[in-house]
């Protein structure tokens, strides 16, 4: 049997074979002790019941898939040994799951059962178990899963019907030969477990890539960029990155992988993609598969993390130019935090702080979801929250913002008044210096309330108490929303200097050929019209050039290209809409929206 020392993980040979030091050794340990204080670890009691809870569901799937047999008239012996099976994928498989985290799982069942059937007698199965709670079907997402509570524990699952008679317990779902004669909804459902037993196959010390893996999970959520939806990265795309480190250096001690996970891609040539093993160029199966010579759309990805389980995908394509400067900047500033703790002059704490987004910025946008009822208000947030990333990549076209930086915590009421059912989220924004220039944001937040509005009819969840509010607040306002613990946390930023490369046209250079001012939309505005809208709208905002020189942490490089993402990704529902407008432009009024016109000028 091949020894660790003369396999080869990766698509390179590794970078260093060096064993740990005792002091690597003793730096992991206190890593691992300074992350107990996190709840990053789960009891013994726990994890027991955890695993209570997946036989439960393993016995109602094998005993539902065996009632579906017989009623569809097969013979009971046949009925009888139909099989099917419950995986896990997600954190749980991978070992990395944090106290009340949810449980990903899939349902595999033989070619008797189809989706339909798993929606509606599956789910009144559900329904009638006394652990089950807050179950509900998303029939319609990108990959359909049902969603419950099951004796205290979060459950995703998801459905998966492969061509075969039979399903053994034995089935290795990494075999690419149970792909055959499937859906895409089944091959994206596979694809999770798959993903996941993958890269537990190509690291060279599982316990070192755990370890590594839930430190910088926890440092991802401190810092504010965990979150697929928002345009940072999901769980499986940090798994991979830190997979890859662990490939480079594959005796390395926890401690120091952290150390060079950060000065790997501190240093990335993006959007150099990141692989864990070499692509196949056989396609035997034709399934879509990332690949930027043949996709024209694979060339516009900016970060690209490709699954290693064939059919390759990149897990990353929501992410954003500024979501990507943002993740940059926090590599670079981990790779000098882990430098110092390994110089033994910090403790693990120190990586661990959380991320101080709400004093970074001068001028933030807030995006407000309100419902009259819970289950309303759930439904609401989910699919605001899914469509966040279409207002940052708005943002980005507009030429005189630099950077547009969401944060993935969303926050409850401040007070009674605002009532029960209210989330919001925050966008921090980077100007840049530009000198007597009017920047009108209205048609950014515009479009991306009608989208969401529009969509939210289009899949007939829209409700008259869904309401949605977005407006730009200053720094100082913030108090309005949030508590000032809040608002407060986090180190003091460092200054930093802004890129001023690809600065828009002045005002001077901005006229039409009568010499009448245009706006940032290209309508023309006379310098009276101009006046009597900083006069009449109450939300001018005046934004002095110390206040856009001074207002974020990021810098867009020379030469980025403003949202190179074209897709609006695969959860979307805009494909192929009408285009109605549910709203008045005018007004903004219809279904509660309140949209001020944003103008935000610029003084010497």
């Amino acid at each position: 049997m091949m020894s660790l020392q003369e396999r080869t993980f990766g698509i390179t040979s590794p970078i260093s074979l060096g064993q740990p030091k005792a002091i690597d050794l003793e730096l992991s340990k206190k890593l691992e002790d300074a992350m107990k204080l996190y709840s990053v670890f789960e009891s013994e009691e726990n994890l027991n019941h955890r695993m209570d809870v997946l036989g439960k569901i393993n016995i109602l799937v094998k005993a539902w898939i065996t009632g579906v047999a017989l009623h569809k008239n097969m013979p009971e012996k046949a009925a009888a040994n139909v099989g099917g099976k419950v995986c896990t994928f997600g954190s749980y498989r991978l070992g990395v799951h944090t106290k009340g985290a949810d449980i990903d799982t899939l349902c595999i069942a033989p070619r008797h059962v189809e989706r339909s059937d798993f929606f509606t007698s599956f789910y009144d199965l559900l329904k009638e178990q006394p652990e089950v709670k807050e179950l509900r079907a998303v029939e319609e997402a990108y990959v359909p899963v049902i969603k419950m509570t099951f004796d205290g524990i979060e459950l995703d699952m998801l459905f998966a019907r492969l061509a075969y008679a039979q399903c053994p317990e034995s089935l290795d779902v990494r075999d690419e030969s149970i792909l055959k004669n499937l859906d895409q909804k089944c091959v994206r459902s596979l694809n999770g477990s798959r993903v996941t037993d993958e890269i537990l196959h190509l690291v060279p010390n599982v316990e070192n890539f755990r370890m590594s893996l839930r430190a910088i999970k926890l440092w991802a959520k401190k810092r504010g960029i965990y979150s697929n939806a928002l345009g940072f990265l999901g769980g499986v795309s940090w798994a991979m990155l830190v997979a890859r480190v662990c490939q480079l250096y594959p005796n390395t001690a926890p401690a120091v992988l952290l150390q060079k996970f950060f000065l790997v891609y501190s240093k990335w040539d993006w959007p150099q993609p990141i692989l864990l093993k070499q692509m196949s160029t056989d396609n035997k199966l034709g399934f879509p598969v990332w690949d930027p010579r043949i996709n024209p759309s694979d060339r516009f990805h900016l970060m690209p993390i490709i699954t290693p389980a064939y059919p390759q995908q990149n897990s990353t394509f929501n992410v954003t130019t500024s979501t990507r400067a943002i993740m940059i900047e926090e590599f670079k500033e981990g790779l000098d935090v882990t430098t110092v703790i390994l110089e033994q002059l910090e403790s693990w704490d120190r990586l661990f702080e959380p991320s101080n987004f709400f004093q970074r910025y001068r001028h933030y946008i807030v995006i407000i979801a309100k419902a009259d009822n819970q289950e309303h208000h759930l439904e609401w947030v989910g699919l605001v929250e899914s469509k966040i990333r279409l207002l940052v990549q708005n943002l980005e076209r507009n030429p005189f913002i630099e950077l547009a930086h969401v944060t993935p915590e969303s926050f409850g009421p401040l007070n009674e008044t605002e009532g029960k059912h209210v989330t919001k989220w925050f966008v921090g924004l980077v100007f840049k210096k530009i000198e007597n220039a009017n920047v009108d944001l209205t048609f950014d937040i515009q479009s991306f309330s009608d989208t969401i509005y529009r969509q939210a009819a289009m899949i007939k969840m829209l409700k008259e108490d869904m309401y949605l509010e977005v407006k730009h607040v200053k720094r100082k306002q913030l108090v309005d929303y949030i508590p000032h613990n809040i608002i407060n946390r986090g180190r003091p930023p460092k200054k930093k200097t802004h890129s001023t490369t690809n600065t828009p046209t002045t005002n001077k250079e901005r006229r039409s050929s009568n010499g009448s001012e245009l706006n940032t939309s290209g309508m023309k505005m006379s310098q009276s019209d101009s006046e009597l809208t900083r006069h009449a709208n109450p939300n001018v905002v005046h934004l002095s050039m110390e206040e856009a020189n001074d207002s974020g942490v990021a810098s867009l490089q020379s030469g980025d290209v403003l949202s190179q993402n074209s897709e609006l990704g695969p959860e979307s529902f805009d494909k192929g809409a009408n285009g109605e407008v549910l709203t008045s432009q005018a007004t903004g009024q219809g279904h509660g929206l309140q949209i001020p016109t944003k103008l935000i000028e610029f003084s010497a």
